[in-house]
């Protein structure tokens, strides 16, 4: 996991957070896989075709994003985070985050599953800012250009530090309260788009309206493979039961075209089960009519008859 993290660190020094970020989804394709030849757990036809859509909008976003930045030093991209545009989003997520923390999830975050995970979607677009900051940092330093003389290094370091253990904290919870197989596809979509607007607010990052149509179809194509895989991991199904159905519906369609008289019955039969109650009692009432009528003793039925 220290490895895992310490690349997915070092990759926001090389390429823009908007790349690197729904790329975080191809994590549970390999989790997917592993626990299918290690641990023993099926992995089923939706599953399956949940990572090949995964792998599909992966691919798509990684085609078409923009380049990455060039920047000299951490002090140039401390100057783009005190941009009055990205200072009012770090003010709003701050304060968001504080009014969910002590007004909100007191009261709603054990029935609303949006709660804790806007906290961890919010600070998690400040912690992946802080992260490319500091990534940059540390590859212009083993490059020969010492950052860590720059004070705003470390304030980069404290800003990291608490926002990743806000997030991991309410992420717990989150995990805790409420199903897995809807705790991660909501909070990749959240986070993911999250850090998205904030690395376009930061950067400024210039994108043709194809490229901003392409990335948006590439991560619909990810949340969706995310939520056919999370959604469908209990399921046991293979392609040989959906030839079972189909081969079972094909039948008991020729059942009712080589005969007719079963098909009119079960037309019938479909017919009297949907016929109003209001009627059943009219029809059930102007019966009786006839059949005191016929008895001569005047007398009506008080309930409609059984079918």
């Amino acid at each position: 996991m220290v490895v895992g993290e310490a690349a997915n660190f070092a990759a926001y020094a090389f390429a823009p957070a908007i790349l690197v970020t729904p790329l975080g989804a191809l994590s549970i394709i390999v989790s997917a896989i592993l626990a299918h030849s290690v641990l023993q757990e099926k992995l089923n036809m939706f599953g399956m075709l949940g990572c090949l859509l995964c792998i599909t909008g992966s691919l798509t976003i990684v085609l078409h994003a923009p380049p990455e930045r060039h920047l000299s030093s951490v002090i140039e991209v401390f100057q783009l985070a005190m941009q009055p545009a990205f200072l009012g989003y770090t003010v709003f997520a701050v304060c968001v985050i504080i009014f969910l923390i002590f007004y909100v999830a007191p009261q709603h975050g054990t029935s609303s599953i949006f709660v804790y995970l806007a906290i961890c979607s919010l600070a998690g677009s400040l912690s992946v800012m802080s992260c490319k900051a500091l990534g940059i940092a540390l590859k212009l330093t083993f490059q020969g250009d010492n950052q860590l003389l720059f004070g705003e290094t470390y304030v980069c370091i404290m800003v990291v530090v608490a926002c990743v253990m806000t997030q991991m904290n309410y992420l717990n919870k989150a995990l805790d309260l409420f199903n897995t197989a809807i705790v991660s596809p909501v909070y990749y979509v959240m986070f993911t788009l999250l850090t998205i607007l904030a690395s376009i607010i930061m950067f400024r990052d210039v994108q043709s309206v194809e490229q901003v149509i392409t990335e948006a179809c590439g991560f619909v194509t990810i949340v969706g493979g995310t939520f056919l895989l999370h959604a469908t991991k209990d399921l046991d199904v293979t392609m040989g039961d959906l030839n079972r159905m189909l081969k079972e519906k094909d039948s008991t369609l020729s059942m009712l075209t080589t005969h007719p008289q079963r098909r009119a019955l079960l037309e019938e039969a479909s017919a009297m089960l949907l016929h109003p109650v209001g009627g059943d009692m009219e029809g059930g009432a102007s019966a009786g009519d006839l059949s005191g009528h016929g008895n001569g003793g005047g007398r009506k039925m008080t309930h409609a008859p059984k079918r």
